[in-house]
Parts: structure tokens; C-alpha cells; sequence
């Protein structure tokens, strides 16, 4: 008796891609290049569209790895767990020993063309990785020993990333409760890494300095608690947020466009990276900054839809991981520009500057297509199995 024919997907589903979030991702990298032009144009003398053609670039390379990770099964990468992570440990090796100082601390090794952030990076490794050993272990999750080396498997590189990169150091941290979370692990196991997390900012903002024992330095203090009171802080932190506030609260419903002072005078810092949300804020007002704040919602909603068609746990945790990363980046940088959160140096997925950041992100968006589509053609597989 011969075998059957293998299972063909309908035709409209033999490039499946998620079209929306697609779109999302285009539409806030238009966002960014147009943000970049007004922001930087008079930045670099004789050359108004530097930051514009290298932030194309980026985003050039960074879509085709994706439409690349997009066509292979994502469930392959459950194989090569203990590779992912020993290269995001490297990495993070890496830039600690030949990384060059930026502001006191070691972020990136610098290439001729751009600077490699290995915990921009490490976010992908770290879900890809984490979600594995989630699901290797996912007989033993009521178990505590699980939830502890699972915790254990986050948090060698997110203490590591935060000796340098605080901000970072919470995405990792961010990425780990929601793959827990979506993984299903007992809620007091919740109750107790909330416990713990509470006792330890208690130890390093409060109890360690009344020790004399330095954790943190005092600019990364600063920052963690100038957005309380910004205009009675007088370091870096606190006239950022001043001037980011003046900036969005200066655009009013439609924005001021050619009329902006923050960032064309250089009041406003960082308004590539950082702030590139107060540039949107000052230019276009509350419609721009509704535009792009609807693009993340789609963006994030797309990813939520992709967990709920996983055609199994690895993809679901994937999913979770990723829309938990960009939900975290999104809330903090959009907060600390309003001047609600902290300022820890997170950046805009696809709309601030910088190489890393952007590949890190199409890295998990071909991530998503890939599970959206395994999904789809799980599902018209088992369609075309039944009897009836």
C-alpha cells in the first residue's frame, strides 16, 4: 500500500507570513528614518542623511536575516540550546574584555561600521535558549529545583549585562517571569521571585549605602530615581527628563514640525537613541506619537496572536519571550521620555538609532513569522488528516 501524499498547504498559504505584523515592523521603521532626518540632519556637517543611511542599512540587513529565520523551523533551534547560550555568554565575554568605555562601563566592541552590543543580541539568544530548558523540564515545573535553575539559567547573564547596562539587565530579567508565566509555573513560585526581587532593590538602593557598601554607581542612582523629582535633580538625568517633557508637552495635538527647538537646538539629549520618542512628541504632536504608540500595539498584539497558534510549547515560550521583551522596552523608554519610569537607557525597538537594537528586533520578528507559519501549516496539515 503506497504512503500518502505529503500534506500540501492551500495555495494562499504558501508564503505564510503574518501580513499585520509585517506591517507594523515596516511602518515603525518608516517612523525611524523619518524621526532620524528631522533629529539629525545638521548633527554630522556636510552629510544631513548619515544617521538616516545607516540606520537603512541596518534595517536592509536585519529584514533579510529575518525573511531568512522566517522560512526555517524555529523548532530546530531547540537542538542548539546549549550553543545559543554558551554564545550569548561569549558575547557578553567579549565586550567585557575588549568592549570599549562609553560613560564609565563596557557595552559594545566597536566595528568599523557599527558597534556590537552583545546584550542587545543576548535578548534573542536568551529566549531561544531559556524556552529550550522550559521545555525540556516541563514535566517538572510545579517543582521548585525547576523554577530555581530555570531562574539560575537568566540570571548568570542579566547580573552580568547589569554591571554596565542596567536597563538591558531588566529586559533579561522581564523575558524570564514571561516565559515562566507562559510556561505555567505555580504562582507562589511568582509570589516568592517577587519577594526576593523586593528584598534585593531594598538591599541596593537602601541597605548597602547605609553600609558604606557601593552596588551601584551614583549615576545609575541618579537615574533610577531623578524621574521622582526631575527639576530638583541637578545631574544629567534630571534635565533629560526636563527637557523631554518640554519637548512632548510642545507638540500639542499635531506637533510643531519645522517650528521644533528641543532637538534642532540641542536642548534635548540623545534625541537619536534615548529620546527619539520626545523628537515624535515635538514634531508631530499627539498624533504622531498615537501613530507610532499604535504601531507597538499591533506590533504586540500580532505577537500574542502568533503565542495562541504555536503548533507546540517551544513556540508558545518563543512568542512569550518576545512579546514580553518588546512590551518591557516599549513601557520603560516611552515612560521615562513622559517622565513617569527611570532612566536606564532602553531603547525604542525599531524607532531609536543603532545597529544592534534593530537586528536584535527583525531577529525576533522573522522569529514570530517563523512560528506563524509553522502554525498555519500545522493546522491545515491536521485539517487535511481528518476523516470528515
Amino acid at each position: 500500500m503506497s504512503e500518502p501524499p505529503p500534506a500540501r498547504l492551500p495555495a494562499g498559504l504558501r508564503l505564510p507570513f503574518d501580513p499585520l505584523l509585517a506591517l507594523a515592523a515596516i511602518g515603525l521603521m518608516a517612523a525611524s528614518l523619518v524621526t532620524l532626518q528631522a533629529s539629525t540632519s545638521t548633527d554630522v556637517p556636510g552629510d544631513p542623511y548619515f544617521y538616516v543611511t545607516r540606520q537603512a542599512v541596518f534595517f536592509v540587513v536585519g529584514t533579510l536575516v529575518a525573511i531568512v529565520l522566517s522560512r526555517i523551523d524555529y523548532s530546530r533551534l531547540r537542538e542548539l540550546k546549549y550553543g545559543i547560550y554558551g554564545l550569548m555568554i561569549a558575547g557578553l565575554l567579549l565586550v567585557a574584555i575588549f568592549g570599549g568605555d562609553t560613560r564609565g562601563s563596557r557595552r559594545a566592541i566597536q566595528l568599523p561600521f557599527f558597534e556590537v552590543q552583545a546584550s542587545e543580541l543576548g535578548k534573542v539568544l536568551l529566549i531561544a535558549a531559556l524556552a529550550a530548558f522550559v521545555v525540556d523540564r516541563s514535566r517538572r515545573l510545579g517543582e521548585r529545583d525547576t523554577t530555581a535553575r530555570l531562574v539560575l539559567v537568566a540570571m548568570i547573564p542579566a547580573i552580568f549585562v547589569m554591571s554596565s547596562d542596567l536597563g538591558s539587565g531588566l529586559v533579561y530579567i522581564a523575558i524570564l517571569f514571561a516565559v515562566l508565566f507562559v510556561a505555567g509555573v505555580s504562582w507562589r513560585h511568582f509570589a516568592g521571585l517577587l519577594t526576593l526581587a523586593a528584598v534585593s532593590i531594598t538591599l541596593v538602593l537602601v541597605a548597602a549605602p547605609a553600609l558604606g557598601v557601593t552596588v551601584l554607581e551614583s549615576y545609575q542612582v541618579e537615574r533610577l530615581t531623578s524621574f521622582l523629582e526631575p527639576s530638583s535633580v541637578a545631574g544629567d538625568a534630571g534635565y533629560q527628563q526636563n527637557q523631554s517633557r518640554i519637548a512632548i508637552g510642545s507638540g500639542q495635538k499635531t506637533g510643531r514640525g519645522e517650528r521644533a527647538t528641543q532637538s534642532p537646538l540641542n536642548f534635548l539629549p540623545e534625541d537619536r537613541t534615548d529620546f527619539a520618542f520626545a523628537v515624535v512628541g515635538e514634531r508631530w504632536g499627539f498624533a504622531g506619537a498615537g501613530l507610532v504608540l499604535s504601531l507597538y500595539a499591533l506590533l504586540v498584539w500580532r505577537g500574542l496572536r502568533i503565542l495562541t497558534v504555536a503548533k507546540n510549547l517551544y513556540g508558545a515560550l518563543i512568542a512569550g519571550g518576545i512579546v514580553a521583551m518588546l512590551l518591557f522596552q516599549v513601557f520603560i523608554n516611552v515612560g521615562m521620555n513622559v517622565g513617569i519610569m527611570p532612566i536606564t537607557g532602553i531603547p525604542l525597538p525599531l524607532l531609536s538609532y543603532g545597529g544592534s537594537s534593530v537586528l536584535s528586533t527583525l531577529l525576533a520578528i522573522g522569529l514570530l513569522q517563523s512560528i506563524y507559519a509553522q502554525g498555519r501549516f500545522a493546522a491545515a496539515t491536521k485539517r487535511r488528516s481528518l476523516p470528515f
